[in-house]
């Protein structure tokens, strides 16, 4: 009994330290070790999973922000079964290399994200998503190639190397660059 416990407080430990982290590589283990099949060079923000991590795999070089959620099954099999069955519809999520997931998106059963995609905040993506495409909505629709959307993204006037900057002087070009 003991150990049932400890088990529990582990896993929840664990889980803490997932969310709260900081280290993209604790993060990217954590998933690894859940069944998660995850390329190289990700960047794996604060993501959640149903229960079935192990149905998705993600590709090289991508990047998934905080929020989003994979969801690998459909319950909603409990209107049409006997309801004392615990009966699911399962389909697995695969993401392609150099695709970009924005904020707060919704991965559902069956879903195929292509290479070089860009996935809009907020999105709800079930179906197909081709390779180079730029999709966001719910349902997400495929609104332009990857390749336009990076043409106007690196001719912004607002495009500025983070990197280059502390905190402060950031802050201070961002709030001249955006009149603030």
């Amino acid at each position: 009994m003991i150990k049932k416990y400890y088990n529990k407080f582990k896993r929840l430990r664990d889980k803490y330290k997932f969310y709260r982290t900081p280290d993209n590589e604790f993060r990217i283990n954590y998933l690894r070790n859940k069944g998660v099949k995850i390329g190289e060079g990700c960047l794996i923000n604060y993501i959640e999973f149903t229960a079935d991590p192990y149905l998705v795999q993600i590709g090289n070089n991508t990047a998934i922000a905080r929020g989003t959620r994979f969801i690998t099954h459909d319950g909603s099999t409990w209107l049409f079964k006997d309801r004392s069955k615990m009966e699911y519809v399962f389909g697995k999520i695969t993401i392609g290399d150099n695709t970009f997931i924005g904020e707060n998106c919704i991965i559902l059963a069956n879903t195929v994200i292509g290479n070089d995609c860009i996935i809009g905040a907020g999105s709800v993506v079930r179906g197909r998503i081709p390779d180079g495409s730029v999709a966001f909505g719910n349902p997400a629709k495929v609104e332009m190639k990857s390749k336009v959307a990076g043409q106007f993204l690196m001719r912004s006037k607002y495009l500025i190397d983070e990197s280059a900057y502390s905190y402060d002087e950031k802050r201070e070009l961002l709030t001249k660059l955006l009149k603030l």
